[in-house]
């Protein structure tokens, strides 16, 4: 029988059938957790157990962010629950966790995805009110005990308290679960035993020391086999390949050959891979150049732009003058993350269980349902070893599915260091011609970017909703091209770039190469005008004062010296992600012809801290992460892919080449922002200005090249 969840329908009397308000009776909180012997459920994301353990559920991927700490922490503030007492678990995959920014963010409402720096934004409200919900009933239960008013009591460090009497909160769980939840519970104001803000030791940190967590090619099942493949270029196709050679390979059992891949499956990875190559496949693809920029300068220069943004009136404004102007470009960037493309797939009957990382498991499932036609899905989502954004995307899934169903046995499909680069889907790369007229005292009164880009976002989105690649650019994603200083006139163009391979979504783009384009013209103009790059910058963040004031602790925090002729320090800053962000940068070119960044120093305002350990690593990361993708070669391409390089040809920063940090931590009152981009925001820029000062030479591409340099 089919009832409207407000009502109840009972039987009474001589079969009358009686309609009793659904609010009389007790309401139960709804949960799509599983529970355990000795667990019980509060809503969605929490459950306590006998023993006084608090099990968060996480909605979010854990891709090296600390996401797991940090939505664990919120919860544990909010409830009053020891921190030595918490565990966490991964959600199931339920509508109830989807991304609640998703919608804001331009993507699909339902869409369950870890991505743009929105996960502390995303869950901090529901979490704090699902602790708040849960803390109210544990008080509820206890002072119904006691027979006292429950606001005679308080939570803390696992207990709900009065005076001098204690109950655990495992004392209380399956009382407190029988309870009918508050509408709307209060959120906690007492100061006592308090974790928010703490930098609380991570939950992931002791599993990955000690080697005990468990990625997706740790997976291991009865009877797997190992497979690694090639795939065809965008476009191309596989046509020829040497199987007898390949199944001359000892312990290699299968040799499967599709119309764009060839894969070997075999007992070890080794052996599979080693197949692979005596296969030595042949595939066709498209003739792409080796340098990816002259399409960019050709969009530039000849292409259809679009109206992204438009505050006042530019070209009013500058009609009848010769407005300063200067071109960047930052080139696609490539992942380059140590954990490859993989999946585990393994058929039991007309069940599919997979093992995958991925930063969106709905769609990776979806993604798989299609794949396995009628069969049942359950799909494990595992730790994401890439933290780059590479796993948004899950694309070894339908390979893999096809590879179990080839061998008829459980399938690990991992590609090779040098496979998973040929097939990344690199940033976008953009090209951008910056425009500016200077007003009165040389502050600026007009702004135009015209910016060419290959995007990426839109085609991985199109993924994650089942369909396929769009056959045009669409739309770029352009969030954070516009300044985040006060200028009057401001015009943002935009122009889609056609490009032979396959963009794809970059943790920190697009404000990376954004503000790359930004803050070094700024920098341009200041110096045009004779202005102190951070005096030029502050007399127009009348209407940013969170920003002016990350500016101004920076600036006391590494000593600022002005920038001037012979320095060797950059400035740069940006607002993105609900928080602001101010680097100053020490840097010098060797002689060597190498770049050396010898200090960075940060401030931070990111609203509301939920672990400032956390913060600090994620910046800290970022900005390493950021320097490494400045200075290393930009990527080389062939039939639509990048070529693959081994990472020891990469000159990627080694722990002795390593900056001194320094991070500031701005107190704020605000809703918490978000932080993993913001690091990849700021460090180009700021070293650039600084070699512009200490040389001379403007900095104007990405990667940095010094001696191409202006």
């Amino acid at each position: 029988m089919n009832l409207d969840r407000r009502t109840v329908l009972i039987g009474g009397g001589a079969g009358v059938g009686l309609i009793v308000a659904f609010a009389l009776w007790p309401r139960h909180l709804a949960s799509d957790l599983p529970v355990r012997a000795g667990e019980q459920a509060f809503g969605n994301f929490i459950k306590v157990a006998r023993d006084g353990r608090v099990t968060v559920a996480i909605p979010q991927a854990e891709t090296g962010q600390g996401i797991w700490t940090g939505l664990a922490q919120i919860v544990a503030d909010e409830l009053g629950a020891a921190w030595d007492s918490v565990a966490v678990e991964p959600a199931p995959l339920a509508k109830a966790y989807a991304n609640p920014l998703a919608k804001e963010q331009g993507w699909p409402d339902d869409l369950r995805i870890t991505a743009g720096s929105t996960s502390v934004r995303a869950f901090e409200r529901p979490l704090r009110e699902a602790a708040a919900t849960a803390r109210a009933m544990l008080i509820g239960a206890a002072a119904d005990r006691w027979n006292i008013l429950p606001s005679d009591c308080e939570a803390a460090d696992g207990y709900v308290i009065n005076g001098v009497r204690t109950f655990s909160f495992g004392e209380l769980a399956e009382e407190a679960a029988d309870r009918s939840p508050p509408r709307n519970a209060p959120l906690r104001s007492t100061k006592r035993g308090r974790l928010i803000g703490q930098p609380l030791q991570r939950l992931d940190g002791p599993a990955k020391s000690n080697g005990n967590l468990r990625f997706a090619g740790d997976v291991r099942l009865p009877g797997m086999l190992f497979a690694s493949a090639w795939l065809a270029p965008p476009g191309g196709k596989l046509n020829a390949y040497a199987k007898d050679a390949a199944s001359r390979v000892p312990a290699v059992r299968h040799v499967i050959a599709a119309e764009r891949s060839l894969a070997v499956a075999a007992d070890t990875w080794w052996a599979a891979d080693h197949g692979l190559q005596a296969a030595d496949p042949k595939f066709s693809g498209p003739r792409t150049p080796h340098d990816i920029r002259p399409a960019f300068e050709e969009a530039l220069a000849n292409g259809d732009a679009q109206s992204w943004f438009s505050r006042g009136d530019y070209n009013r404004t500058v009609r009848g003058s010769h407005p300063l102007a200067s071109t960047y470009y930052v080139a696609p960037t490539l992942h380059l993350g140590l954990e490859p493309l993989t999946a585990t797939a393994r058929f039991t009957g007309d069940h599919l269980e997979l093992w995958v990382p991925t930063q969106a498991a709905d769609a990776a499932r979806a993604r798989a349902e299609k794949a396995a036609g009628a069969s049942r899905v359950t799909l494990y989502p595992m730790p994401v070893g890439e933290p780059g954004g590479r796993a948004l995307e899950a694309d070894a899934i339908p390979l893999a599915i096809e590879l179990a169903k080839a061998t008829g046995r459980p399938i690990q499909l991992s590609l090779s260091q040098s496979s998973s680069q040929n097939h990344d889907h690199p940033s976008g790369g953009a090209i951008a011609r910056m425009m500016a007229l200077p007003g009165v005292g040389g502050i600026t009164a007009a702004w135009k970017m015209r910016l060419a880009t290959a995007g990426g976002f839109g085609a991985v989105l199109a993924a994650l909703n089942g369909g396929d690649p769009p056959a045009k650019p669409g739309r770029p994603d352009l969030d954070g091209a516009v300044p985040p200083y006060g200028i009057p006139h401001v015009a943002i163009d935009a122009v889609p770039v056609p490009v032979p391979y396959e963009a794809g979504y970059m943790r920190g783009s697009p404000q990376r190469e954004l503000t790359f384009f930004t803050e070094g013209f700024v920098d341009e103009l200041a110096r045009i005008a004779g202005m102190e790059p951070l005096g030029f910058r502050m007399a127009m963040l009348g209407g940013n004062p969170r920003l002016a004031r990350c500016f101004e602790t920076v600036s006391q925090a590494a000593q600022w010296d002005g920038g001037g002729p012979g320095s060797t320090m950059g400035i740069a800053g940006c607002s993105a992600y609900g928080s602001h962000i101010a680097l100053v940068a020490n840097a010098t070119i060797g002689e060597d012809q190498r770049i050396k960044v010898h200090r960075l120093v940060a401030a931070v305002d990111c609203g509301r801290v939920v672990n400032s350990g956390l913060v600090t690593q994620q910046i800290t990361g970022g900005l390493i992460w950021a320097l490494a993708q400045a200075t290393m070669p930009a990527p080389e391409w062939a039939l639509g892919m990048p070529r693959s390089r081994a990472l020891r040809d990469l000159a990627l920063p080694r722990l002795g080449d390593a900056p001194d940090f320094t991070i500031r931590l701005i107190g704020s009152t605000a809703a918490p922002g978000g932080v993993s981009g913001l690091g990849p925001a700021v460090l180009a820029p700021a070293v650039a200005n600084a070699i512009f000062a200490a040389t001379g030479k403007r900095m104007r591409s990405l990667p940095f090249d010094p001696m191409a340099a202006a």
